[in-house]
């Protein structure tokens, strides 16, 4: 009897294990699975981050490292570097990976795409980095600029593809505009695009690699090749894929901060010692707007009031605990979806700033004169600052911010690969 209870618990056990199992294997899974075979027999080059791990956190710096008939002769630094030991903003230093002896260089300081020496000696350069599925954030901008340097020497790009923890159905913002091409605006998509890194970079790689303003340059285009995923879909956000979640870069450390990231990210730009607390600095990062100023109650009021498709409110005060407002109390919202899919995401911000100025008169674009720049940059363009700026009204916008969503969605459709 104890012998079957025992083997009745085991088999309970297994079938436990197995329905834990994530629903989603990413690229370097599949690579594995098929035995490396697109990079046996090279030398070859990686692009990641602590992100850049399979569904049982083993590094893929240390799986190809370990790959039978695989030569990892250099590993590329985004910002944070590879192993995530610098912090935002921080240059990344040239130097060698304690754990393989790999040479490490920096393409996250004074050279953002690699030299040619850097590259001297690479077959192929892989790509394996947890993106958020924002414009802003600058991994994909340092994917680009890999794969152009790549398409100069005609070095193959392998990309290992990852899930878009927003979806591949959701896209907001307009185009960035020429003039407004940056590190963190680096292509012709909008704010949120709707895309896995790796369909995104065959777009790129398909309608060319010069922060869209064709006519100056021809479009480089490099042999690329991208490991897809098995199991994901459109619909899936990343808590549906059932993979853990290695925050990509400190203030992102769950799958809702890449949802919540666009939500507030823009409005974030501009200083919180004098505008709006969006959490960072607290437990709550991108997910609340908060000042010592705000009248908590009378916010979500407003707020509410305006029937946002899809969003919740709530009240909350808490204590910064680091940051301009570190100690301090400060009251406001933080928000909720109980309809994901028609939350209008990066038009909350803008809610909430139009909101502010109601009730409180505080225009931020007048308060934090100095980011402007960086503003229109992240946005793209800078008609949001001159016509929102101006009135603080979502509806003088909203028709422009989502002007390009449709167009870019029936471009997009031809590079799906889920």
């Amino acid at each position: 009897m104890v012998r079957k209870i025992l083997l009745i618990a085991s088999v309970l056990m297994c079938a436990v294990t197995a329905a834990s199992a994530a629903k989603v294997k990413p690229g370097i899974e599949v690579l594995r699975d098929n035995g490396f075979a697109s990079l046996v027999g090279k030398k070859v080059g990686l692009v990641t981050n602590p992100s850049g791990v399979d569904s049982r956190l083993n590094s893929t710096i240390d799986i190809l490292f370990q790959a039978p008939g695989v030569e990892l002769v250099a590993l590329f630094g985004p910002e944070h570097g590879v192993r995530g030991d610098a912090y935002a903003g921080a240059k990344v230093e040239d130097a060698s990976d304690p754990a393989t002896g790999v040479p490490v260089y920096s393409i996250y300081g004074k050279n953002r795409e690699p030299s040619a020496d850097m590259l001297k000696g690479i077959d192929v350069m892989v790509y394996d980095i947890q993106d958020v599925g924002a414009r802003s954030y600058t991994f994909i901008s340092t994917l680009g600029l890999v794969m152009r340097a790549c398409a100069k020497l005609g070095i193959e790009v392998v990309v290992l593809d990852r899930p878009n923890p927003l979806g591949g159905n959701k896209v907001e913002g307009c185009l960035v505009e020429p003039g407004f091409y940056s590190f963190v605006s680096e292509f012709a998509i909008p704010y949120i695009y709707g895309l896995t890194v790796g369909e995104l970079a065959v777009l790129i790689n398909e309608e060319g690699l010069n922060r869209g303003e064709k006519g100056k340059d021809e479009p480089l285009k490099c042999k690329l090749t991208v490991v897809p995923m098995e199991g994901w879909t459109r619909d899936m956000v990343y808590a549906d894929t059932e993979l853990p979640w290695i925050l990509p870069s400190p203030n992102i450390p769950t799958g809702r901060s890449a949802i919540d990231y666009p939500v507030s990210g823009i409005c974030g730009e501009f200083n919180a010692g004098e505008y709006l607390s969006i959490g960072v600095g607290y437990t709550l990062p991108f997910q609340v707007f908060a000042a010592e100023w705000i009248d908590a109650e009378k916010l979500k009021e407003r707020l509410d009031s305006y029937a946002i498709p899809g969003v919740d409110f709530r009240t909350i005060h808490f204590k910064p605990m680091f940051g301009a407002l570190q100690g301090k109390l400060i009251h406001g919202v933080q928000f909720s979806f109980h309809d994901y899919e028609a939350a209008p995401l990066t038009l909350v911000q803008f809610y909430v700033m139009q909101a502010v100025g109601e009730l409180f008169g505080k225009n931020p674009f007048e308060l934090s004169s100095g980011r402007s720049n960086m503003f229109d940059l992240v946005c793209g363009t800078d008609y949001v600052r001159n016509t929102f700026g101006k009135s603080l009204k979502v509806a003088d916008i909203v028709g422009y911010w989502n002007k390009d969503a449709d167009a870019f969605k029936a471009l997009s459709k031809k590079y799906y690969m889920y």
